[in-house]
């Protein structure tokens, strides 16, 4: 029975990623915050996350993460402005969170077209050049005396208000992921430690029957 809740709790959480919405994080170094970042990431349904690897190195998760390292890859990238470039040759669009002429309100964004989120270091923001490079700048309004959000809350900010876009044009409704990348994951996120060794032996996953159980061929 608790395989059967287990995989129908994986299939309902699987439904709803969104492989068109991500963030590219350009060197946040602290554990907390890309800990907080990838929690938010996996509330709203992004299927995966990027980031460019800082220079000391990416750092660990903390508690902060809710363990959302599990469930939302971080693919790490060399620079900035080639993750850029490859995003937009797949056609996304790019969106700096960055204060300039051609800034806009976050909320004025269609995030219901492919859309990558890009967050800077905290202490210095996203750089310029990836800022030039991206399809637009995006700000989020301040009405106090701080004219800037910790990197993690504006990374949950932007993120709900494109689930909130998403939900209302019916994104959510229906599968975003191929059949067979829904069934390649279930098996991976049910058996996670199993999933590890077919890998290493190059072999494709049982099939898994309604009550999560492995089906003999």
């Amino acid at each position: 029975m608790m395989k059967k809740d287990r995989l129908e709790k994986i299939r309902r959480v699987l439904s709803h990623r969104q492989p068109t919405l991500t963030v590219l994080l350009e060197e946040v170094h602290k554990p907390h915050n890309l800990s907080a970042i990838l929690r938010s990431c996996d509330a709203v349904g992004v299927f995966e996350a990027h980031a460019v690897q800082p220079r000391g190195g990416l750092p660990t998760y903390n508690a902060t993460s809710g363990s959302a390292e599990k469930w939302v890859p971080l693919q790490i990238h060399r620079d900035v402005l080639t993750a850029i470039s490859d995003f937009q040759a797949k056609g996304f669009k790019v969106y700096a969170t960055h204060l300039s002429e051609r800034a806009s309100d976050y909320r004025e964004v269609d995030y219901t077209q492919p859309s990558v989120i890009l967050l800077g270091a905290e202490k210095w923001g996203v750089s310029q050049q990836a800022a030039d490079l991206s399809d637009g700048n995006i700000i989020i309004p301040m009405m106090g005396m701080v004219q800037s959000l910790n990197v993690s809350v504006a990374a949950a900010t932007i993120l709900f208000e494109a689930q909130r876009q998403r939900k209302a044009a019916g994104m959510y409704q229906t599968p975003q992921i191929s059949e067979l990348e829904l069934k390649k994951l279930e098996f991976e996120w049910l058996y996670p430690e199993l999933s590890k060794i077919y890998l290493e032996k190059g072999e494709g996953y049982p099939e898994l029957d309604e009550e999560g159980m492995m089906v003999s061929s």
